[in-house]
């Protein structure tokens, strides 16, 4: 899953973006409320976290323009900014939960994955797809009551596919949450990653389907 971070304070914007990526997210930081704006209307993300005091244009009206274009990809707020009306104000906005500064980095990445949970797995801890089990809270894949070893790539690969049942996935739509705006998004690695993933599924029930020119698509055969 591929998280945006936006927060002006350089230190704290780092230290917020290793838990997220030790944790195995994908996280794209960026730095001003005008940058975050042309992001998010261009980008495919699944949660965004967003300080309000943000340089060029601040982290409510970012905001208030996501949810204007209908977008409703879950939004974490931090603010240096205590009262109750500004916590109000930015829910009233469409922002999923509030955390003021200072804060523990702990309790960050346990509001984020609850997000998560929420908005990809609809409240359940577990997605499932045959003998195929991702866990939320331990950001764990298990097949057959097995742990399956995975890159951090192939990780972002198998939840992309396992959070959307049915669906096919394209290179592009895959790619774009496999490589963060800072690195080059390469479609065509897509196919490595899909086809060591499929080693890792061999001898189940549980396959990646190539469906030519669209793209790919998570099934079981017990389903």
């Amino acid at each position: 899953m591929r998280i945006l971070l936006v927060e002006d304070h350089p230190q704290l914007a780092a230290s917020v973006a290793q838990v997220l990526k030790s944790a195995g997210w994908t996280v794209d930081v960026l730095h001003d409320g005008v940058a975050a704006d042309l992001a998010l209307a261009s980008e495919d993300y699944a949660l965004a976290v967003l300080d309000v005091g943000l340089p060029r244009m601040d982290g409510f009206e970012v905001l208030a323009r996501l949810r204007g274009r209908g977008k409703t990809l879950p939004v974490l707020m931090l603010t240096a900014r205590g009262e109750v009306k500004d916590r109000v104000h930015g829910l009233n906005l469409g922002a999923d939960d509030y955390l003021a500064k200072p804060f523990e980095l702990t309790e960050l990445e346990a509001r984020v994955k609850a997000l998560l949970r929420r908005s990809v797995l609809g409240g359940e801890q577990q997605q499932r797809c045959g003998a195929l089990v991702y866990d939320l809270g331990t950001r764990r894949f298990s097949l057959a009551d097995d742990i399956l070893s995975l890159t951090s790539r192939e990780q972002s690969v198998l939840e992309a596919l396992i959070a959307r049942p049915g669906r096919v996935m394209s290179k592009e739509q895959l790619a774009s949450q496999v490589f963060g705006l800072d690195e080059e998004a390469s479609p065509d690695a897509i196919e490595i990653y899909i086809h060591r993933l499929r080693k890792k599924l061999e001898g189940s029930a549980v396959r990646i389907v190539t469906f030519r020119g669209l793209g790919y698509l998570l099934e079981s055969q017990d389903a």
